[in-house]
């Protein structure tokens, strides 16, 4: 009898496995805050083979992502917890066989699915805890997607706070930034069993969405505040100086991405 799964655990039906095959659909949020750093930071994260952008070499983004997802049955929607995640993620950019990619060098989500796709897809995935405040159309608790309207944002992970953020919409925007607007390029890595400092995997992938329906988009300004933590680096990429922040109503499929260079492990 053959085990089917996209993941494990795989069994006779593929029923248990952690992710459903593809495609995944993501309908959500994104709250984008962009600055630069040194760019001296963003080189010390890029493995062989990669350089940094020629153009804006620390820019950063930080991204808070609210999402609602699921495969191409739908049943997750009917069960909620398997659909709803958040995340926090940098996004620098690279350059891979001369051509320029966004490139995720920290991520926190706040389900074990999604660490499993990042793994798959080559996201570098820990979890964390995370929030970000929900605008309202009704009441008092919460702000207006119109000017004037503030957000916070943080994000902790071991029981440490490691950011803290406030947005503010100044106007409506046509983007949502250029930092994470391109490709995205990342690495496939597993460590041999024998533990020999080897990989079983060392793969550079490239993947980007499609059918992506973009909702309503605002700039502002905003503060960041980054904390330290015994086991986390993220704060070398601190601000050295503020560009921009966006919120972006957003919607993207996802069924695939490209190998562009696998090492000969043999």
């Amino acid at each position: 009898m053959s085990i089917k799964g996209f993941m494990f655990p795989r069994t006779s039906t593929g029923i248990s496995s952690l992710l459903p095959n593809v495609p995944w659909h993501y309908s959500g949020t994104l709250l984008t805050l962009e600055y630069r750093t040194n760019p001296d930071r963003v080189a010390e994260l890029l493995p062989e083979g990669f350089e940094l952008a020629d153009e804006d070499p620390g820019a950063v983004a930080v991204i808070w992502a609210d999402w609602q997802s699921c495969s191409d049955d739908f049943n997750e929607l009917l069960d909620p917890m398997r659909a709803q995640y958040k995340e926090v993620f940098f996004v620098v950019r690279c350059k891979f066989q001369g051509k320029t990619y966004s490139r995720c060098a920290y991520i926190w989500v706040d389900k074990d699915y999604a660490v499993m796709r990042g793994q798959f897809q080559g996201y570098p995935k820990k979890i964390g805890s995370i929030h970000l405040t929900r605008p309202t159309s009704v009441g008092k608790a919460g702000p207006r997607l119109q000017p004037g309207g503030t957000f916070g944002a943080t994000l902790a992970a071991y029981d440490h706070r490691l950011i803290q953020a406030k947005f503010t919409i100044e106007d409506e925007s046509d983007h949502s930034g250029f930092v994470n607007a391109l490709p995205m390029v990342h690495n496939r890595w597993m460590p041999s069993i024998e533990c020999d400092g080897k990989d079983s995997l060392n793969e550079v992938v490239t993947m980007s969405g499609y059918d992506a329906e973009i909702g309503l988009t605002f700039k502002g300004s905003f503060e960041i505040e980054f904390f330290s933590s015994p086991v986390e680096e993220f704060q070398l990429l601190s601000p050295e100086e503020l560009i921009q922040g966006y919120y972006r109503q957003v919607g993207v499929s996802w069924k695939g991405g490209t190998t562009l260079a696998r090492s000969n492990l043999t």
